[in-house]
């Protein structure tokens, strides 16, 4: 059997250990929490964020990382991305000297501008051939619940997407794949973003009109960004660009959207933080698609508006006003 290792107990990370163990592998699930791992390993469930779900006999849970990267052919990383650095720099020494590392996370991380994908290449000291990413329109309670979905895996080898691609095929888990990896990350990050506009919106109750053109306005950012960044315009078109942007931004399972929501509803930041138990990306990765978005001299509105919004206290409705008043132009420039 294939063996995978993913760290991160999340909903996400969890989902993800279910699907490999469904396509067939031994997957290990590394975690703090001696008493999630324990729940894990006795009662086949994560209580915390998938608790209505029971897990394969081959997931098993463990507290020592160590033990977990043993012999995996495939290291999943799904921690929140401000925290990769940190987190991958003491688990680094302990990899298996072959294993792939995939990364589950959607941001862009702070005070570097790195994508997730040159956080690893960096602290793991490997080369990016054996890196890679799976993106998509992916909510995790619907994955858990064994719903039909599709994703992406990418890297800049094909032949290790096609291996990663076997690994985690499923009857309801489709993986294609891609080695367009910057666009692929980018795609991910951005639509945390969007997601977040969206939800303000929603939450103002501007209505569906609103809701489209915020998400084709924001693929349109998205797709400005990464053609400045060497990606491939079609990625933006696909599961990694669309599909996960239309998911994100209309499921009410989005964490990204009911953050914005709850703004758009009048809750302060410090508000919808206490009310949010999961990590909603975009929060943090705002700063950092806009400081990317000012490193390529590309032009963002949606997301300079969500950093006024979230970051320096700006009034959703004023806000508005600014982005709907800016000056006219052609729809493609």
């Amino acid at each position: 059997m294939t063996k995978a290792a993913v760290f991160g107990t999340g909903s996400w990370g969890t989902a993800f250990a279910m699907v490999l163990a469904d396509a067939g592998c031994e997957v290990t699930l590394w975690g703090r929490r001696a008493e999630l791992a324990e729940a894990v390993n006795t009662r086949r469930m994560n209580p915390d964020y998938l608790p209505d779900v029971e897990l394969p006999a081959s997931v098993r849970a463990t507290t020592d990382p160590a033990e977990a990267a043993e012999g995996a052919e495939f290291t999943v990383l799904a921690v929140p991305s401000q925290t990769l650095r940190g987190n991958l720099a003491g688990w680094a020494p302990l990899l298996h000297e072959d294993t792939v590392l995939v990364s589950l996370m959607k941001g862009v991380e702070l005070r570097t501008a790195k994508r997730m994908s040159e956080v690893i290449e960096e602290v793991a000291e490997v080369e990016r051939s054996r890196v890679a990413v799976l993106t998509g329109p992916n909510l995790a309670k619907e994955i858990a619940a064994r719903r039909p979905a599709a994703s992406v895996v990418a890297c800049t080898d094909a032949s290790v997407a096609q291996r990663l691609q076997a690994a985690c095929h499923t009857p309801y888990f489709r993986p294609y794949t891609n080695t367009d990896v910057v666009g692929c990350e980018l795609g991910g990050a951005v639509k945390n973003v969007i997601a977040l506009a969206v939800g303000i919106a929603d939450g103002m109750e501007l209505g569906d009109n609103a809701k489209a053109s915020l998400i084709t306005r924001g693929l349109a950012e998205t797709t400005r960004l990464g053609l400045a960044m060497g990606a491939d315009a079609h990625t933006f078109a696909g599961l990694a660009g669309m599909g996960d942007l239309v998911a994100t931004c209309s499921s009410p399972l989005s964490r990204n959207h009911t953050f914005g929501t709850n703004l758009g509803r009048g809750m302060t930041l410090e508000e919808t933080i206490a009310v949010t138990r999961q990590t909603a990306e975009g929060v943090k990765s705002c700063e950092s698609v806009r400081e990317l978005a000012r490193m390529h001299g590309v032009e963002m509105p949606l997301t300079e508006t969500v950093v006024g919004i979230v970051h320096d206290g700006k009034p959703p409705l004023v806000a508005l006003k600014e982005l709907m008043s800016r000056s006219a132009k052609a729809e493609r420039v």
